[in-house]
């Protein structure tokens, strides 16, 4: 039985394989549909690519550069096993004859690395780091392919949808978390005509397997654990004992579970105080306080905690790095410490709940603009009802009850935007406080 996945089966001819689907791409291209001699896998996805791409000749977009793009790898899980990545697969791609690459569950190139003179040929394309290749944005290709998929595939040169990858062979894996089996992203081979043979797809698959089977050997059990996503006191568990902090203590560790290589005094006191003419000997003895709670954990000279601090912050900035914006959403219980007034708490909550915010709206996900609007501070956010309701099929059931709500609150929002009345973002009132209800926490 032949392998729908794989680009050519034993006996192929690839130069005339790919003369014969470079015409019915063209074809294709024309309005003619798919040749019924393309694979079906291929046909599939370049109907997707069509429906999503305005023209089959264009350069995927670079969502990702600079600081964004460090965070991103920093704090994506596929971080862990890069190094067995570059182990498996670093030797074929410093050959100079390939590019291996791992890319994020949205696609999002993320490691691309090999032969500074094939990286050299790819760049023309956009398939760099920060790129976003998934087929919506770069057609049919192995890893956004795989991602839509969630197989591993061979695309062969005039395979790919976007006539600039055409030159290109590449061959992709998904891999996912073993503990909950969510998609992380996709391992990838890119080169020439050449990969197109079977070795290269039970390579990638392999080497994904691989990845899998490191992420599930358990991870020693962090240190502790620092709650303060909805909480106006934060909950610290260390070694199973469970202690609820003040609030000024609160804000020191999120301040410093944020900044790991630690703040100085000056740092920290403008952190907490601004600019308000607070004694050094103040934040002396709330330090000195808040080490009899903790022991060792804190540390000093900078200020630092010392050891694994897991964060439900960190969670989320994980899961939304990792393309989790659902799971993103369920690990958010409401602001970072909402009833703090501290100056670099104020600013870790404003920039977690803007990254958080924008990213709902923009991924035109009805059922995470749904999960948001459902919220203490998502129901009165004007934006986020409208997008909502153009997200939505028309014949979605609760299509009424949500262009119901987004006219309601868009007339309070004309009603009352002269007197500076707040409809469109989470409700804060002097000092970045959170006005809504605090949820019961344990």
């Amino acid at each position: 039985m032949v392998n729908p996945w794989l680009a050519l089966v034993c006996g192929d001819d690839p130069a005339e394989r790919c003369r014969a689907v470079r015409s019915a791409h063209a074809a294709f291209a024309a309005g003619e549909g798919a040749n019924p001699h393309v694979r079906a896998v291929v046909a599939d996805s370049w109907r997707r690519s069509a429906a999503a791409l305005p023209t089959p000749e264009f350069l995927a977009p670079v969502e990702l550069t600079g600081a964004e793009l460090e965070t991103c790898r920093r704090t994506h899980p596929l971080a862990a096993v890069l190094p067995l990545f570059r182990e498996l697969l670093g030797s074929i791609a410093s050959d100079g004859a390939h590019l291996f690459s791992v890319c994020d569950a949205a696609g999002r190139l993320l490691w691309v690395e090999g032969h500074a003179g094939v990286r050299k040929g790819a760049e023309r394309m956009n398939f760099v780091p920060g790129a976003r290749w998934d087929e919506a944005h770069a057609g049919t290709n192995a890893p956004g392919t795989a991602l839509a998929l969630d197989h591993a595939v061979q695309v062969f040169a005039t395979e790919h949808y976007n006539r600039l990858v055409q030159p290109w062979t590449c061959a992709a894996a998904p891999v996912h978390d073993p503990r909950t089996g969510r998609l992380l992203g996709a391992v990838d081979i890119t080169g020439g005509d050449h990969l197109a043979a079977p070795h290269s797809l039970a390579l990638v698959q392999a080497t994904a397997r691989a990845a899998e089977a490191q992420l599930a050997v358990p991870e020693p059990l962090p240190g502790c654990v620092l709650s303060v996503l909805g909480r106006d006191e934060a909950l610290l568990v260390v070694d199973g004992r469970r202690l609820r902090l003040g609030r000024r203590h609160s804000e020191i560790l999120a301040l410093l579970a944020a900044h790991p290589d630690g703040l100085t005094g000056e740092q920290l006191a403008a952190a907490l105080y601004g600019d308000r003419p607070v004694p050094p000997v103040t934040l002396r003895a709330e330090l000195s306080r808040l080490r009899r709670l903790v022991g060792p954990l804190l540390a000093s000279r900078p200020y630092r905690l010392r050891g694994a601090v897991d964060t439900d912050f960190g969670c989320l900035e994980r899961e939304l790095a990792a393309g989790g914006l659902r799971a993103a959403l369920r690990a958010y219980d409401g602001p970072l410490l909402p009833l703090s007034e501290a100056p670099g708490v104020c600013r870790m909550r404003r920039l977690l709940e803007t990254r958080l915010r924008r990213t709902v709206l923009t991924s035109g996900d009805s059922a995470a603009l749904q999960m948001w609007a459902d919220t203490p501070w998502g129901e009165e956010d004007l934006e986020v009802w409208e997008r909502l309701l153009a997200a939505l099929p028309m014949s979605a059931p609760q299509r009424g009850s949500v262009a119901e709500e987004a006219r309601r609150l868009r007339s309070t929002y004309e009603l009352g935007a002269g007197a500076g009345r707040h409809t469109g973002r989470m409700a804060y009132g002097l000092g970045g406080r959170a006005t809504f209800a605090q949820p019961a926490r344990g």
